[in-house]
């Protein structure tokens, strides 16, 4: 008996200490993270701070029949700032993306002057660019201003209603599979721990951001990295390498949320109305961090970024948006693949249903939520990059899909995961043929409207069950 006793003792330690050893691993990488992503943020931060400057960009401008330009950047033209009194401030040539940037002493008034004689042979500018353009002193939103120059003409032409419906149904299938990859994470969340996680969209918004800072910003640290493929000089990363970075940092993002927050929220018994205000408060503080370091205009990725679209038929697609749509299709079908026969998501269906009965057939709830929180971060931080990729990378991104998520979830089925994939999709596609009938700037009420209705006539969504309440 004491031999016995003493064998379950050494084990019960060797458990013990591995727990501890695990446990300090992850408290390390949570440290690590948190050290990069505020280092990131400030060296954005102090990229932006260090004075004001014209940013100019000259385009040849392209527009097929269906309205969508496809601007080429002209290299090697001719810029010059000067002041109200005619004084030059600076002269610079375009990069080759068409860039120019010229630093100013102050928030004044300035003249933007492009030298036609520089433009390449055959190219003039557009009627509706002209080659002399006046900045205001109050024009000055943020440290940079941006002036475009166009050449070329716009090409219009008819299109019929097929090739339209054709054009908005591709877009959609982008988006849809956008959103259906960040709903899954708001869904399961949902469904495993009840919780209606309003801070959801700043977690999408973290991996644009992420993905942005590591792709772009550069950190001289990092620079003996170099001789890492993908890694540049600079320390910055080629998007190939940033974007699995930041969906791996999104992951983490996810656990640190779950194990400094809401677990011990739930261990304190905090209810759930008090913890979906918490994530009200949560988001806006996020929003206002990401603004405070990012600043609030849109930015592209380093790579990718100027693409000739493919003509497929009445569509045009890029090889970029081509990419991400595959994907996010493969990244869905893994996801779905995954917790239809792993032993994981079984488990993780099985808590969606009935966590208590979960509970008590021998899984760890707890276990199950804190992956749920590590995958439901990756995915969010994966939408955030291929957003950031189709649409360019700003501080509120998540923010303006939050809805369109609620509303997909709420479609498919509240706490289905699959519900959240089919739901998603379809809202996608939805809000992009919408615009054909709406303003542009209306087309996400089709979807609102959607969610209203479902929750009126099926509550339960698609895929979802209905139960009976009291």
């Amino acid at each position: 008996m004491p031999a016995l006793g003493g064998s379950c003792g050494q084990e019960v330690d060797q458990q013990v200490n591995r727990s501890a050893v695990s446990h300090r691993f992850v408290r390390w990488l949570g440290a690590v993270v948190a050290a990069l992503s505020v280092l990131a943020f400030g060296a954005s931060s102090a990229s932006a701070d260090d004075g004001y400057q014209i940013r100019i960009q000259v385009k040849e401008q392209f527009r097929d029949a269906t309205g969508k330009t496809d601007n080429q950047p002209v290299a090697g033209v001719t810029i010059m700032v000067t002041d109200a009194g005619g004084v030059e401030i600076g002269r610079a040539e375009t990069d080759d993306k068409g860039v120019a940037v010229i630093p100013v002493p102050a928030k004044a008034d300035y003249t933007v002057t492009l030298d036609e004689d520089t433009l390449p042979d055959g190219q003039t500018l557009s009627t509706a660019s002209t080659a002399v353009q006046q900045v205001t002193k109050d024009s000055f939103i943020t440290s940079t201003k941006v002036i475009n120059f166009f050449t070329g003409e716009s090409q219009g032409g008819s299109q019929s209603l097929f090739d339209k419906l054709a054009q908005r149904g591709v877009n959609g299938i982008r988006l849809g599979l956008v959103l259906a990859m960040c709903s899954v994470g708001l869904s399961l969340i949902f469904g495993t721990t009840g919780l209606t996680n309003f801070a959801h969209g700043e977690m999408v918004t973290f991996g644009g951001l992420i993905g942005y800072l590591l792709n772009v910003t550069g950190m001289s640290f990092l620079g003996f990295l170099a001789f890492i493929p993908g890694v540049h000089d600079d320390g910055s990363f080629h998007i190939l390498l940033a974007a699995p970075l930041a969906i791996v940092l999104g992951g983490v993002f996810g656990w640190a949320l779950n194990a400094g927050i809401f677990l011990r929220l739930r261990r304190r018994g905090i209810g759930l109305v008090t913890q979906m205000v918490l994530t009200v408060g949560l988001s806006i503080l996020l929003r206002n961090f990401f603004l405070s370091r990012f600043d609030s205009r849109s930015r592209p990725f380093k790579e990718f970024s100027l693409q000739k679209a493919w003509e497929i038929g009445p569509v045009s697609i890029t090889p970029r948006d081509f990419t991400v749509s595959v994907l996010s299709l493969l990244i869905l079908i893994a996801v779905a693949l995954s917790l239809r026969y792993t032993r994981l998501g079984k488990a993780t269906r099985a808590v969606s249903d009935n966590p208590d009965l979960a509970s008590a057939t021998g899984i760890d709830s707890e276990r199950v939520v804190r992956l749920v929180w590590i995958l439901g971060g990756a995915l969010a931080a994966a939408g955030g990059v291929f957003r950031g990729l189709d649409e360019q990378v700003s501080f509120d991104m998540g923010g303006r899909l939050l809805f369109l998520m609620f509303a997909g979830i709420t479609l498919g089925g509240l706490g289905s995961a699959f519900g959240a994939l089919v739901g998603g999709f379809v809202v996608g596609v939805m809000v992009e043929v919408a615009s054909m009938v709406v303003p542009t700037e209306l087309k996400t009420t089709p979807a609102l409207l959607i969610l209203i209705l479902v929750l009126l006539f099926r509550p339960q969504g698609i895929l979802g069950k209905a139960q009976r309440v009291g």
